[in-house]
């Protein structure tokens, strides 16, 4: 399982990537401003995670070159960009996360813990957060895409200790 205690790097200027055109869109991400998890509506991390507790960073690792592959062999018309299209590798990529996730909850360290998922609309620049534990990000990905999430303590939340 691939966790590691972090201290996040705070950075809210990252949540103006949601606003950067990319093909299809060329104001960004549609989902900005459309969804209480994206910004502007997203909560600083500072807001959501108790940062005077400790966090965890946890990652999966999905092959997308091996994705990439598979799709030039299925589909040999296409082009590199119709191979790499996240509507073919996302979902599974985030089942992933989820079941680390999912894991990592219910080991000793991660109980009573909370997930953010969108870390970037939270202010968080995951490649310097995940730079400082060590793991360099691919951008763009060419070969392996990290998706990650961050686990703390909620904010004005004090976690009850439960009796067996």
């Amino acid at each position: 399982m691939n966790v590691r205690r972090v201290f996040p790097i705070r950075e809210p200027n990252v949540r103006r990537l949601c606003t950067t055109s990319y093909p299809g869109h060329p104001k960004g991400c549609p989902n900005y401003g459309q969804c209480k998890t994206c910004p502007p509506q997203a909560r600083l991390i500072e807001n959501v995670l108790d940062l005077s507790s400790d966090i965890f960073v946890v990652w999966n690792c999905f092959a997308l070159g091996a994705h990439v592959e598979r799709m030039r062999k299925k589909h040999p018309e296409w082009s590199d960009r119709q191979c790499r299209c996240c509507l073919y590798w996302q979902g599974t990529a985030r089942k992933q996360l989820e079941v680390c996730i999912q894991t990592f909850r219910r080991s000793t360290r991660g109980r009573n813990l909370i997930a953010v998922r969108c870390t970037e609309a939270c202010g968080v620049d995951v490649t310097e957060t995940m730079a400082s534990v060590g793991i360099e990000l691919e951008w763009p990905p060419k070969n392996i895409v990290r998706q990650v999430a961050l686990l703390g303590k909620r904010v004005g939340r004090i976690n009850k200790v439960r009796r067996s």
